[in-house]
C-alpha cells in the first residue's frame, strides 16, 4: 500500500513541475461584472483555479486521496485554521500531517498563484463540500504572503 501511495505522489509532485507560472487570464472566463454579486463571482473563478490546480490531488469532490492527500472537504484545519492554510499554499508543506485525525504522507508544493487566486479559491472550497462558508479577500492572503516569504 505505501508502495502505491508513492507512486502516486510522486506522478502528482511530477504532474505539478510541468505546470509553469500561471497567467491569470487564463482563470477566468470572462471578466467580473460590477452587477453580479462579487462573492459569486469568486466561487466561480475559485472553481476554475481548483479544477486547473488542485483537482488531482483533492479530487472533484474534495474528498482527496486517503493516506496521500488530505480532503478539503468538511477539514478541520480548512475550517480552523484559515491563515495556516494560505501559508501551506504559499510556501508548500513538508512532512506528514494529520487532517481530521487521519496522516497523510504526501508533501504539498507551493503553488504559484496571485493573491487574487488564493483568495478565490478559498472561498470556494468554503463555499462547498460542509466548510464555513467564509469568504476570503485578496488582502488577507498579501498580508500572509508578506509575513511568510
Amino acid at each position: 500500500m505505501k508502495k502505491y501511495v508513492g507512486i502516486i505522489a510522486l506522478f502528482a509532485l511530477v504532474l505539478q513541475s510541468f505546470t509553469s507560472k500561471p497567467n491569470t487570464e487564463d482563470y477566468f472566463i470572462t471578466k467580473p461584472n460590477l452587477s453580479e454579486d462579487p462573492v459569486m463571482q469568486q466561487i466561480n473563478n475559485g472553481k476554475l483555479v481548483y479544477n486547473k490546480t488542485c483537482v488531482a490531488c483533492h479530487q472533484i469532490n474534495g474528498a482527496g486521496i486517503p493516506g496521500a492527500f488530505p480532503p478539503l472537504a468538511k477539514s478541520e484545519n480548512l475550517n480552523t485554521d484559515l491563515n495556516n492554510s494560505i501559508k501551506q499554499v504559499l510556501v508548500g508543506s513538508k512532512g506528514p500531517k494529520t487532517i481530521n485525525g487521519k496522516k497523510y504522507v504526501v508533501p504539498m508544493p507551493k503553488l504559484a498563484l496571485s493573491d487574487q487566486q488564493i483568495a478565490d479559491v478559498f472561498t470556494y472550497l468554503y463555499a462547498n463540500w460542509g466548510n464555513n462558508k467564509a469568504v476570503v479577500k485578496p488582502e488577507m492572503v498579501k498580508a500572509i504572503r508578506k509575513r511568510v516569504l
